[in-house]
């Protein structure tokens, strides 16, 4: 992949990363709950399940979603379900934390950084147009007369740079907001806030159409 090809896609996927989706918003909102550390670690997810999608894209499973509206409609109905279930999630717990509610013991219980990585792997994969818009975005930059592994590789260390920085800049821009409000309300006001946008986006891709 030539400089200005490279740059080409750098900017292209920058573009694509500075639009909020439930991947920026889970790891908000774990840098917020539970600090950098989990932040850290709900990327480390999402770019593991980037490696798996980019590799199906290699082999043309995107394509063949496009093929079988039975998996495509599968996934999605996954997927979907998935989103609205962590937005029912945060909701409950802003509702526990209020001023008032009975202390829940599952609320106390401490995660473990399987729990985030799983979490954030299952939200990444979450949206079946992911793969397709991959699948339409990466073989536009693709040179055919070099290798094309390589090619993949660079883009994927591309894609862990962008996701990486521009993921870690919306937790500092969400830490700092967060210093002029009271640290209970604003986890609960943010709990709401993810909860409903997860209900939203999961509600969105269980009514979409086909790609």
């Amino acid at each position: 992949m030539d400089p200005h090809t490279w740059m080409l896609f750098l900017l292209a996927y920058l573009l694509a990363t500075l639009t909020p989706g439930p991947n920026v918003l889970l790891v908000v909102k774990n840098g917020l709950q539970h600090g950098w550390r989990a932040a850290i670690i709900s990327i480390l997810g999402n770019l593991c399940c980037q490696a798996m999608l980019i590799t199906l894209v290699a082999m043309g499973v995107g394509a063949l979603l496009q093929t079988l509206p039975p998996l495509f409609i599968a996934l999605k109905l996954a997927g979907g379900g998935y989103l609205v279930y962590l937005g029912y999630k945060a909701l409950r717990a802003a509702r526990e934390n209020a001023p008032g509610a009975l202390p829940s013991t599952g609320q106390q219980r401490t995660r473990t950084t399987l729990s985030f990585l799983r979490e954030a792997f299952l939200v990444s994969a979450s949206n079946p147009k992911t793969i397709i818009f991959l699948c339409a975005l990466l073989p536009q930059f693709l040179d055919h007369q070099s290798p094309l592994p390589l090619q993949f590789i660079t883009m994927y260390l591309t894609i862990c740079i962008i996701v990486s920085l521009v993921h870690l800049c919306y937790v500092a821009l969400a830490r700092r907001a967060g210093r002029y409000f009271h640290p209970g309300r604003s986890r609960r006001l943010f709990g709401r806030i993810t909860g409903g946008l997860f209900i939203t986006l999961g509600s969105a891709i269980l009514l979409s159409g086909r790609p």
